[in-house]
């Protein structure tokens, strides 16, 4: 086996990074279950499989006699592939959750592939094989890659047609031939359709182009971006609203008028994040590497560094904003790294020191992958719906989480209900619960209470039996490993024991 591993790695390395990378993803697929954050799951997964089961999870859709409706500020594209996806998976009578997200899962991990494949070949067309081969181990094996890879999250999903449309036009030698700019357009507008933000890759996409004196193919690339981005966009608003781009404006709109509306970071917040997430002191050679390209790699350089430049001056700021440009950050990155290093004196005195930071990088990185390729991320919300799911006299929940203003979002997916789930918090307490519980029709009275956290778990119980002397205990789901470990490192991650109850 060590042979032919070896025998692959001289002769067919991409067939083995590729191999590895599945490998890698396919234990993710299996392993690592739940949903990462709020957005690879609500605002995919249950939007979309609530319209498959006729209702409207996150009132997206415009509701009949309702004029003055506004659109949600959301691409359509990526969740009515979900829709689709759904659709079928119903036909063909699988309907379990845990089984259709496994069916989600290995979907998106064959599909990362191309990202795989497209960062070696781009290493292997500017840098030659060596650091193509690094590229591509990286690209495969990076310990947060296969997790991201199998969500969910559409700043991470859109990178497939963005470096798939990078790699088609790098590898275009004569500029006379247009067919690769015009399926390069096709893909930066579909990834577009997924993630309206990466208009700002395009951009300097085509700003690039421009600058290398190729104005044909900017024109071409920038055409039929427009034609895919309106068609597809304009045309799937038309169809639910009646008229082209309401969820673009929206989007627009919404986030000029809440640019500080949420979290607000100095400008630097995302290098100190790449510096973090590529694991120093490497992630120093990637950024140094990256920059000190520019010029020589303009086309790989620039519509990430205009994507980076944009968050780190808009003032609302999420880690995951930056993704999509990861992969470019290491691909040019260690090409720029590897270029610099080999012409310069001082690192080639140096070597031992060099061979010691990337041996560094990679037990650090081996260590990691397992840990994070098989974290069951929110298991405790996830376990309490599969376990309500099970319960034949099931009406509806309440989700008490009266330590917070606001009750923790069930993920209903995995109930198979899609009733809204009552609250129970500081604003709304025990006893207005009560009597909103008073007023329902018998059919409709909640009969199970899901007790999100433990912070004051006997006097949260007790309050309740106040109002329900019939309360009775049903179960406890304890949250994964990798859970605690987060709720730790930052409480603000709610991934706590989750209590569940019964009103008899």
């Amino acid at each position: 086996m060590v042979n032919k591993f070896k025998e692959l790695w001289a002769n067919s390395p991409l067939r083995l990074i590729l191999f590895l990378g599945l490998i890698a993803r396919l234990v993710a697929v299996i392993f690592s279950k739940g949903y990462g954050m709020h957005d690879d799951h609500f605002l995919i997964i249950e939007a979309s499989k609530s319209w498959v089961e006729g209702y409207d999870y996150n009132d997206w859709l415009p509701k009949k006699g309702v004029l003055d409706q506004q659109a949600s500020g959301h691409s359509f594209f990526y969740v009515g592939l979900h829709y689709l996806l759904f659709l079928l998976l119903k036909f063909i009578h699988l309907t379990d959750p845990q089984n259709q997200m496994y069916v989600v899962r290995l979907l998106h991990a064959l599909l990362s592939l191309i990202v795989v494949a497209s960062g070696y070949k781009i290493a292997l067309k500017i840098a030659g094989e060596k650091p193509a081969k690094v590229v591509g181990m990286i690209l495969a094996l990076y310990w947060i890659i296969p997790f991201l890879s199998v969500r969910n999250l559409v700043e991470v999903v859109c990178v497939i047609p963005l470096i798939y449309a990078t790699w088609v036009v790098v590898k275009n030698d004569s500029q006379d031939r247009l067919l690769p700019f015009v399926w390069a357009g096709v893909l930066l507008g579909i990834a577009f359709s997924i993630r309206f933000q990466t208009i700002l890759f395009t951009g300097g996409f085509g700003l690039a182009l421009l600058l290398l004196k190729q104005y044909k193919a900017a024109i071409v690339v920038g055409l039929l971006f427009l034609l895919l981005a309106a068609g597809v966009q304009g045309g799937i608003d038309i169809l639910i609203w009646g008229r082209p781009f309401v969820e673009f404006s929206e989007y627009v709109r919404y986030n000029l008028e809440n640019a500080t509306s949420y979290s607000t970071q100095p400008w630097y917040l995302y290098l100190l994040f790449l510096s973090g997430i590529l694991i120093p002191p490497v992630s120093l050679f990637f950024l140094f590497g990256f920059f000190k390209s520019w010029k020589k790699h303009l086309l790989l350089f620039l519509p990430s560094f205009i994507f980076l430049a944009f968050h780190s001056y808009f003032p609302n700021k999420q880690e995951r904003f930056i993704y999509p440009i990861i992969p470019f950050v290491i691909t040019l990155g260690y090409v720029g790294w590897y270029e610099y290093s080999n012409a310069s004196g001082f690192w080639q005195k140096n070597k031992k020191l060099m061979r010691g930071c990337w041996i560094w990088f990679w037990v650090l990185n081996m260590i990691l992958l397992p840990v994070i390729s098989t974290a069951y991320s929110k298991r405790n919300r996830v376990e309490a719906m599969v376990y309500l799911s099970q319960k034949d006299d099931l009406k509806r929940i309440v989700i008490e989480d009266s330590n917070r203003d606001g009750f923790t979002m069930p993920p209903l997916f995995y109930l198979d209900k899609w009733q809204n789930a009552y609250g129970i918090t500081k604003v709304e307490p025990a006893a207005h619960f009560y009597n909103t519980y008073k007023a329902l029709p018998e059919m409709d009275k909640p009969n199970y209470v899901v007790f999100m956290q433990n912070e004051n778990i006997d006097a949260r119980v007790d309050s309740l039996t106040n109002y329900f002397p019939t309360l009775t205990y049903e179960t406890t789901v304890e949250p994964s490993a990798i859970d605690k470990l987060v709720h730790w490192l930052n409480p603000v991650n709610k991934n706590q024991t989750t209590y569940i109850y019964k009103i008899k």
